[in-house]
């Protein structure tokens, strides 16, 4: 990497950094490198994400006077109903994000896919920001399926444990297509290995249909056409309707400060609201006077998480169908929760009974221009669903819907599912100090939480505030990953808190980001993943 890089890109494939780097390298701005390295993404971590998938985009332009947030969630079908799957429940996840119905209806199969918005807008945001042609930006991706890729650790390690609590096994999601059992698995019948190599020529073949005829062809032309009748052959909700009538969402980023930071995240039914609630709490605690991941700094920490989540699931949903309220990153009602936390209490997330898989990825993009592109993408849990000769395996997003009417989080035609995803930036006098976001599940913006309060409370360098380890606390349980030790957490086991310690080295959401000092760029990816941060 050069030793002052003018420009930088981090994901979590080296094969879709280096696609951005050569962008960058070529004149094209981070919004050109972020797209072509998010397309790139999907070929070789395609349950992570893809052109069938959803996610929430931020752009921050100085050149062209942009600001803005770009989300894309997935949209449940026209022929959904609120109470369809109410007598199929079993159980929640016990972190609240998703749940187990019998025959897993909502997580495996056509039923499980909701309208994909990733494509639209992928399209949309290179169209309207960047600076290349579409065919251009679609190139490495084209390149990519048609080479095929080698296996590498961290997808390997999702095949084999990338489900549980209920949850479908991957394997079963692996093999549920014909596709799906052709390329992912060896002759014997075993999932192939790290190093193995990868080859879907379907899915080169339906990129290079979109390089040249564009995202238009996979809502309303040829390949919508194809999806709906594969849909309607398998008892699949969504229809070519759906996917013309999809439309991704622009609005200016929900915003908060934090100390001398200001800080700009998406808004529902993304999850930046929880991050500006928890936020808007810790400011009124000295954390670095507690101390990083003290005992008494992972209780409050986690304490905030606690409260964020509670209002998660009471309140927020798509704030198309839900009315949410506005105290939740209000600053009066923030110094209400730190007062209880600073009395010992123990806030509550009341449950029915089991966490969100981890199965998204993430972009962050600094161009010499400034600006400024930071987006998390994913299919949810994968629906395992691959259509013949078209290669992309569709999102899993209707196991998150509540599937009793009447909350924040039920079913409703053209309804988006509540995402953890928080794309952020945060600014301090008034230039972006810090681009960061992260996969994970419900736990990303946990991680993003405490990879901020690194850099901001702890003054750490990007790749140590996105390695140091992480806790979590989405249930009334605290999970710690394994690099805590027990020292520090005995003396809350000690005061009544359940301590679940995760087998991981990593975890918690895994951050990918990308610090600003003067004008000089500082990146990381979380050692978690396989990804690399590229200086240019």
């Amino acid at each position: 990497m050069n030793d002052t890089p003018k420009a930088m890109i981090v994901t979590a494939q080296p094969e879709a950094s280096e696609a951005g780097a050569r962008v960058l390298m070529r004149g094209g701005n981070a919004v050109d490198a972020a797209m072509a390295a998010a397309l790139v993404q999907g070929v070789v971590d395609p349950q992570m994400c893809g052109i069938a998938g959803f996610g929430s985009c931020q752009i921050y332009s100085p050149k062209l006077g942009v600001h803005t947030c770009v989300d894309f969630h997935g949209k449940t079908p026209l022929a959904a109903t609120p109470d369809m799957w109410l007598n199929r429940l079993e159980a929640e996840t016990r972190d609240g994000f998703g749940f187990v119905l019998r025959d897993n209806v909502n997580d495996l199969g056509y039923q499980a896919v909701t309208t994909p918005g990733s494509l639209l807008a992928y399209s949309e945001m290179a169209s309207e920001f960047g600076t290349w042609d579409w065919a251009d930006i679609c190139a490495p991706a084209v390149r990519q399926a048609e080479s095929g890729f080698a296996i590498r650790p961290h997808v390997h390690f999702w095949h084999t444990h990338g489900a549980d609590l209920g949850r479908v096994d991957v394997l079963d999601r692996l093999r549920f297509s014909n596709t799906g059992q052709d390329i992912y698995f060896r002759p014997d019948g075993s999932v192939k290995k790290i190093g193995d190599h990868i080859h879907n020529p379907d899915l080169a073949r339906t990129l290079s249909r979109i390089a040249r005829d564009g995202a238009e062809l996979f809502y309303k032309g040829d390949i919508a056409e194809q999806i709906e009748d594969d849909m309607k052959r398998h008892g699949g909700l969504v229809t070519r309707a759906d996917l013309a009538d999809y439309k991704t969402t622009r609005i200016d980023p929900l915003r908060g400060t934090y100390r001398n930071f200001d800080i700009a995240t998406n808004h529902p039914p993304g999850g930046g609201i929880m991050l500006i609630e928890m936020l808007n709490i810790l400011e009124h605690f000295d954390l670095a006077a507690v101390g990083h991941n003290s005992t008494d700094y992972i209780r409050t920490v986690c304490e905030a998480m606690k409260a964020a989540t509670a209002d998660k699931d009471a309140y927020v949903g798509d704030p198309a169908f839900v009315s949410i309220p506005a105290h939740l990153t209000a600053k009066d009602y923030a110094a209400t929760i730190a007062e209880r936390i600073k009395s010992g209490e123990h806030l509550r997330v009341d449950r029915l009974g089991q966490p969100e898989p981890k199965d998204t990825t993430h972009v962050a993009v600094v161009d010499e221009d400034g600006t400024c592109v930071t987006m998390t993408h994913s299919l949810g849990m994968p629906s395992g669903v691959i259509s013949d000769g078209l290669g992309f395996m569709y999102n899993g997003c209707m196991a998150v819907f509540d599937p009793r009417p009447g909350s924040a989080g039920s079913i409703a035609p053209g309804k988006s599912r509540f995402s953890s995803v928080c794309p952020s930036i945060a600014f301090r006098n008034g230039k972006p100090a810090i681009v960061l976001g992260a996969p994970g599940g419900t736990q990303i913006a946990m991680g993003v939480l405490q990879a901020l309060l690194n850099v901001m409370d702890f003054d750490m360098p990007m790749l140590h505030a996105v390695s140091a380890p992480r806790f979590s606390s989405t249930s009334n349980a605290i999970d710690i990953t394994n690099r805590i030790p027990d020292y520090l957490v005995d003396p809350l086991r000690n005061d009544g808190y359940e301590v679940i310690r995760s087998a991981l080295t990593f975890g918690i959401g895994a951050v990918h980001g990308i610090r600003i000092d003067e004008n000089r760029l500082t990146g990381a990816a979380d050692p978690g993943h396989d990804g690399i941060a590229l200086g240019v």
